[in-house]
C-alpha cells in the first residue's frame, strides 16, 4: 500500500469495500433464512424484532470487544468491517421494521404497531447496552482484570 493509499479513508479502499460486501451478502442470507424459521403470530413481525434485537446485542459486544483490544487497525478493522458493517449491517433491517410498523398501522392495529415500535427501539437500545456489557465482561474475564 502506498503512502497516499494509507492516508485515504477506509471507504475509498476497494479491499475494504469487498470485505463489507462479502459480510453483507452473508448477513442478508442469514436474515432471510432466520426470517423463514421464526413464526409471525397473527402477522405480528416477530422475525424482524428478533433479528434486529439479536443484531444489536451482537454488534454491541463486537464493537466493545474490538475497542478493548486496541486501535481500529489490521485484523480488528477487518473484523469490524466484515462482521459489524457488512454482516450485521445487512442482518439487521431498519427498513423492514418501518414497513412492518406501517402495515400494522394501516391494518388498524395501532396498539400493536406502537408496541412493536417501542419493543424495537427500546429493546434495541437495551440489547446494544447488554452487548457492550457482555463485551466488557468477556474482556475482563479473558485478561483477568477487575475494573
Amino acid at each position: 500500500m502506498t503512502t497516499t493509499e494509507a492516508n485515504n479513508p477506509v471507504h475509498l479502499h476497494w479491499g475494504f469495500i469487498a470485505i463489507v460486501a462479502a459480510g453483507g451478502m452473508f448477513g442478508a442470507l442469514a436474515r432471510y433464512g432466520l426470517g423463514l424459521l421464526i413464526p409471525a403470530p397473527g402477522a405480528w413481525p416477530l422475525p424482524t424484532l428478533v433479528i434486529n434485537l439479536s443484531g444489536a446485542l451482537v454488534l454491541g459486544a463486537l464493537l466493545e470487544g474490538l475497542s478493548r483490544r486496541g486501535p481500529d487497525v489490521g485484523n480488528r478493522r477487518v473484523l469490524r468491517l466484515a462482521l459489524g458493517t457488512g454482516f450485521l449491517g445487512a442482518y439487521t433491517t431498519y427498513s423492514t421494521l418501518a414497513l412492518d410498523a406501517v402495515h400494522l398501522f394501516t391494518a388498524g392495529a395501532a396498539p400493536a404497531a406502537a408496541g412493536y415500535l417501542a419493543a424495537s427501539l427500546m429493546g434495541g437500545a437495551a440489547a446494544a447496552t447488554a452487548g457492550i456489557w457482555l463485551g466488557a465482561w468477556h474482556h475482563r474475564r479473558a485478561t483477568g482484570r477487575r475494573s
